[in-house]
């Protein structure tokens, strides 16, 4: 910048000495002269910022003015641009630190279901299968049949049984009837005894035989194995010709009705943890989020320090003083929707966030971001206050 100035002050002196030898004295001027001199001027006028020009005194000083303006103003800026820069790093690195430390999520969240094991209740050869592996089945659907010959021919026998034993009755009854009505005279007090005994006996062996009766009629019925829930048939490997044993499982079906979502979280995080929060599980390559909300904390995990060893002698665990992971405890999610497209499997890995649904309704910004700052440092190091009403205690229901 001294540079140009020393520049532009040699051009200016350079043009006055010209002007001042080529400017006539006083009666010598000529209209020739005259106009050389205005050519002169409209040449400085004209010139650019590259050229050897003439520049006025106070013309190079309002320029020196507005140089000193904008590298002031230029300076100012980038004093404020650092300053802004330092303050959205220092806040993108508390919100992250929030969120990866202190924050109520994990990366440790499994799909759970329940399954139904179908065993048959009777045994028999399965002539019929009605169901492939991964088939959607209803509740109450026949999933295979086992041999019903031998289970109707209990039935008939046991129907001829029951009518052998009421003819049996019917007749005890009316001679038990007859002897009854006779005079002591004609029949004896032990007599008449004997017979009203007899058709007791009778009467019992009828209401057997009828509980025979419905035996055979259950055990005919469940030749027909059904299913117990609706879900999908996973994992078969029956076929037609097996024996199917009583009580041994030969079909498992996951009932859709059930899913959850369980979420380990270690147990510095429980303090921002409430019964009844929203949460968000997603899946690994699904970027829609299942919704869902918290509904139960476990109240136990296993403690290996408890385990007894030689001798029984506890067997305690030795652990570093400054270093101590925490435990996970699972939080079970029910689901409330699944977005569209995402499959739920149980097995699955999902990444489960617990947002807070209560208590920042009625709170500022100012407060929410003060308030989960605070969480977040003071959770940290163990110190975090348990929100209110969240999780019952030992005591309550």
């Amino acid at each position: 910048m001294d540079a140009t100035i020393d520049d532009e002050v040699l051009q200016q002196e350079e043009v006055e000495a010209l002007a001042a030898h080529s400017s006539p004295r006083v009666g010598d001027a000529s209209p020739r002269q005259a106009g050389k001199l205005d050519d002169i001027a409209r040449k400085v006028s004209e010139a650019g910022p590259g050229d050897k020009s003439i520049v006025s005194p106070s013309e190079r000083s309002m320029a020196q003015r507005r140089n000193g303006a904008f590298r002031i103003a230029q300076h100012v800026l980038r004093k404020v641009a650092t300053a802004g820069i330092a303050v959205v790093a220092v806040l993108v690195a508390l919100v992250t630190w929030d969120q990866y430390n202190a924050g109520p999520w994990t990366r440790d969240g499994r799909i759970r279901v329940q399954v139904a094991s179908v065993a048959p209740e009777i045994s028999g050869k399965i002539t019929e299968l009605r169901i492939v592996d991964n088939q959607f089945v209803r509740k109450g659907d026949v999933l295979y049949v086992i041999d019903p010959f031998d289970f109707d021919v209990a039935l008939h026998t046991n129907k001829a049984i029951l009518q052998q034993k009421v003819a049996d009755l019917n007749v005890k009854e009316l001679q038990s009837e007859r002897r009854r009505r006779l005079s002591d005279l004609a029949s004896s007090t032990e007599e008449k005894q004997v017979y009203e005994g007899s058709a007791l006996q009778a009467k019992a062996a009828v209401d057997s035989a009828q509980e025979q009766v419905r035996q055979a009629e259950i055990n005919l019925r469940r030749t027909e194995v059904r299913s117990p829930v609706n879900g999908i048939v996973t994992n078969l490997l029956l076929r037609e010709g097996d024996y199917a044993h009583q009580g041994a499982t030969n079909v498992s079906i996951i009932d859709t009705d059930s899913y959850w979502v369980d979420g380990y979280f270690e147990e510095t995080k429980l303090a921002r943890l409430c019964v009844g929060d929203r949460a968000e599980a997603k899946l690994m390559g699904y970027s829609a989020p299942i919704v869902g909300h918290v509904a139960t904390v476990t109240r136990g995990v296993s403690v290996s320090n408890a385990a007894a060893a030689t001798q029984g002698l506890p067997n305690v665990d030795p652990v570093y003083t400054w270093v101590r992971l925490a435990q996970r405890v699972p939080v079970r999610i029910m689901i409330d929707k699944v977005p569209p497209g995402v499959p739920l499997v149980s097995g699955l890995t999902a990444t489960v966030t617990i947002r807070d649904g209560k208590d920042g309704d009625n709170e500022t910004l100012l407060q929410r971001v003060r308030a989960e700052l605070e969480s977040s440092f003071f959770g940290l190091v163990g110190e975090a206050s348990a929100r209110p009403g969240c999780i019952s205690g030992p005591s309550s229901p």
